[in-house]
């Protein structure tokens, strides 16, 4: 049964990171026996979570059937909540954006605030127009430590947060939740759709800079199944893992909000720049663009801190370091520039090409969480 459950789950997940594939193919790519694919993909069409969708074009013999998740058979919800706004994402089973809206709000520690937040997410799934009861959950990301065991978010500085019981949220939230730190979430977007993402430091660069840890040998447990994204990240003993924001790269300093001198956030938070166009990031780099010297400057000393921290990152973790958050948003254009800056500092090669930037750019914590609650289902298939 063990086993059975181990393929199942092998291959329901394979089916469903695809637009659509045949059992032979599924049968090849997890070298599993043609009878046991058979079995198993009815099984999964009995429970009405793939379909047939039609016939591939034969290759000599008969054509084979083509096979696809059956997308529509449940959703989960992402919330996204900073300082200044809150952002809904809705996805399907197979953890496609149906919709998502970001709305301006302060936060504020207030039951006004959380009863708003209630009445906003009952407007959002009502535009969705799906059937609540296929709502298996909701992720919340924040921008703070989440310990998730005792469901507490035990800081949050941006939202002046410390050891608040998640329990909060079961009053105003109608369906299942869970809370998630934000770059954790991020990240969870970032390896979504990936039948096994590698080792990846994510760093995220937004009103302040965290990150999180994917380590791919953490993804296979005792019994030999492939366990959820979230079991691939590392949290560290106290839910602090990835707090890359905090470490120092200019000893004595700019003072970070955490007190110490020279931290990574003082540096290369989206702060930095967007503060300088009356909080407009992408005004930021749009007057950089139109030529700018003074923005320029700010701009080419921005990458020299950051290419510090991104050495740093590679010369501990030994593999990719993805950027995101908002400022990982607009670096594409940039990254060769910062590229050729951190080969320079590469004691163990000549390239800067480990460093990338994120898939997902627009409201990836949100996305992220939603992603967490479907592949938990998954996990029970």
């Amino acid at each position: 049964m063990e086993v059975k459950r181990m393929n199942r789950n092998r291959i329901f997940r394979y089916i469903n990171g695809t637009d659509k594939t045949s059992m032979p193919d599924i049968a090849a790519a997890l070298g599993m026996s043609g009878p046991t694919v058979l079995q198993i993909v009815k099984e999964l069409m009995e429970l009405s979570l793939v379909k047939e969708v039609g016939t591939f074009q034969s290759t000599g013999g008969r054509k084979a059937k083509a096979i696809a998740v059956e997308q529509e058979y449940c959703y989960s919800l992402g919330v996204d909540i900073t300082r200044n706004h809150l952002s809904f994402v809705l996805i399907d089973l197979a953890e496609n954006i149906q919709k998502y809206v970001r709305i301006r709000k302060s936060f504020v520690f207030e039951e006004t605030y959380f009863s708003e937040i209630r009445e906003l997410l009952e407007e959002f799934v009502e535009s969705c127009q799906i059937p609540k009861d296929k709502i298996i959950g909701v992720g919340i990301s924040v921008p703070g430590i989440v310990d998730q065991v005792q469901n507490k978010i035990t800081r949050a500085h941006t939202l002046n947060l410390l050891n608040v019981d998640g329990s909060i949220f079961s009053k105003y939230i109608p369906y299942p939740y869970t809370l998630l730190n934000d770059a954790n979430a991020a990240v969870m977007a970032e390896c979504s759709k990936e039948e096994n993402p590698g080792n990846m430091a994510y760093l995220s660069l937004s009103n302040t800079v965290g990150g999180a840890l994917v380590f791919k040998q953490n993804g296979i447990n005792e019994m030999g199944y492939q366990n959820g994204l979230f079991e691939k990240i590392y949290t560290g003993d106290n839910w602090r893992s990835g707090e890359f924001g905090h470490m120092v790269i200019h000893p004595g300093g700019r003072t970070c909000y955490c007190g110490k001198e020279g931290c990574l956030d003082a540096y290369c938070s989206a702060l930095r720049l967007a503060d300088l166009t009356d909080g407009d990031l992408g005004a930021f780099f749009r007057e950089m663009e139109n030529g700018s010297r003074e923005f320029q400057g700010v701009w080419e000393t921005y990458l020299d801190d950051l290419a510090i921290a991104v050495d740093n990152l590679r010369m501990c973790f030994d593999c990719d370091v993805v950027l995101g958050g908002y400022v990982g948003s607009y670096m594409e254009p940039y990254l060769e520039q910062l590229q050729e800056k951190v080969a320079k500092k590469n004691t163990f090669g000549y390239t800067g090409d480990y460093l990338k930037v994120c898939k997902y750019r627009t409201e990836m914590s949100a996305l992220g969480a939603a992603v967490y609650q479907i592949e938990n289902y998954i996990n029970t298939i």
